[in-house]
């Protein structure tokens, strides 16, 4: 007993180094190593390690770079094993091994940026691998998403993310593209892709897909913190956009779930928990980005953001202001789910008949068959018309599409409510 006593804060420890640290670890130990699977076999060698030592002899005071010293030494021993089988191997181990146990040493000075997973982030956005595979190996390997969570992120099937994400590993692999923030006049063509990534693991962290939270702070922290880190490098309107939608969105975290877990939507939430400091800086932002044309999407989405978070109640948005804004956005970005986020404006604007008709027309054309919150919309909206059995099958349809568990109860809740005559 005393035995368990002494190791499980130990253990405890190494378990939440892993999860807030371990893609740091894992970045790092790539633009040591130089392979992304090695990486992986080395990180978790060194989480091993630790699990095996930190109880017996104490936690390190630095204990990612403990973790990446020891992952590097892993590595080292790995290709010395392999070299029998691979004479290159020998050479590469033996030139990390002359290396210095540092590995900030090799930091990256040109740009001054020393954050491995922002340059691991490039690395995954280069224009050498096809564009349908850049952004699923960059939540895979840099946020340590699964394949299933970034397969419902697109919309598509695991399998086929795995497959990409392998083809975009030989590639980086095969072409020795290397781990490195592109010089300032290559940054700008690489930017698109890296935000799009950088914004997909925001959402994910801010409405998870699966599992039993409404958010993953964990993951729109480390987003947050990357696009700062952006625009330190670029301080152009589509970086400074995405801050401040980040920013205005992630202020209602506390405000998004009761203390025992369950979702609560933006229309009754309480106002008086929303993170007052992050809506200033986000409306901040917000001006800044539109002061600096071209206008894209993400300052577009930043400035719906600034229309709710400026308004006092629900009943005070502007919903015609946000329509208009939608509208915009469907020039600038057209899509099935920007069409869907309109037409509930259109419903809060004009009534839940005008928005129906807008989410009908969407769903008939095969869009979003598959987007458990398009069935989750319309449900809604039938619900509030009284259509209580096209109400049943769309919340139905939704319930066996949602993976997340607050979501689920929500919904569930919905159904059990359908004949209580709430119209709401």
């Amino acid at each position: 007993m005393s035995d368990q006593r002494v190791e499980s804060p130990a253990r405890q420890r190494v378990e939440e180094i892993y999860r807030a640290e371990s893609r740091r670890v894992f970045a790092t130990l790539v633009r040591v190593i130089g392979d992304f699977d090695l990486a992986e076999e080395a990180l978790h060698d060194a989480f091993a390690a630790a699990l095996e030592q930190w109880p017996r002899d104490g936690v390190p005071a630095n204990p990612r770079a403990w973790l990446v010293s020891t992952g590097r030494f892993r590595a080292i021993d790995i290709m010395r094993r392999r070299a029998a089988f691979d004479a290159s191997l020998g050479a590469i181990a033996e030139q990390l091994n002359a290396q210095s146990t540092d590995p900030s040493e090799a930091a990256d000075a040109r740009e001054g940026i020393e954050d491995d997973r922002l340059r691991l982030i490039f690395t995954c956005c280069h224009p050498a691998l096809s564009a349908d595979a850049r952004v699923p190996l960059t939540l895979r390997e840099v946020c340590g998403l699964t394949t299933e969570e970034i397969a419902r992120a697109f919309l598509t099937s695991a399998p086929t993310i795995a497959q990409r994400i392998v083809r975009a590993k030989n590639k980086i692999k095969a072409a020795r593209i290397p781990y490195e923030v592109p010089s300032r006049a290559d940054l700008p063509e690489r930017l698109e892709t890296v935000l799009q990534c950088v914004y997909l693991v925001f959402n994910e962290g801010y409405a998870a897909s699966s599992g039993g939270s409404v958010t993953r702070a964990d993951l729109s922290g480390e987003a947050i913190r990357l696009v700062r880190l952006l625009v330190e490098l670029l301080p152009e309107s589509e970086v400074i956009g995405l801050l401040a939608l980040m920013l205005l969105q992630e202020s209602r975290r506390a405000a998004r779930a009761t203390a025992e877990g369950d979702l609560i939507l933006l229309e009754d939430q309480d106002r008086s928990l929303w993170d007052r400091a992050m809506i200033d800086e986000g409306l901040a932002l917000v001006g800044r980005a539109l002061s600096s044309p071209p206008i894209g999407p993400y300052a577009i989405q930043a400035t719906l953001a600034a229309v709710h978070a400026q308004a006092a109640s629900p009943s005070e948005t502007d919903w015609g202001q946000i329509v208009a804004l939608y509208d915009v956005l469907l020039r600038v970005a057209p899509s099935p789910v920007v069409e869907l986020n309109r037409a509930v404006a259109v419903a809060m604007r004009d009534g839940p008949e005008a928005g129906l008709r807008i989410i009908n027309q969407i769903m008939s054309n095969g869009e979003l068959g598959d987007y458990h919150l398009a069935h989750a919309a319309r449900a809604d909206l039938c619900r509030r018309l009284g259509r209580v059995e096209e109400a049943r099958a769309s919340y139905e349809r939704a319930l066996a599409l949602a993976q997340q568990g607050p979501e689920r109860r929500f919904l569930e809740a919905r159904l059990a409510n359908l004949d209580s005559g709430e119209k709401r």
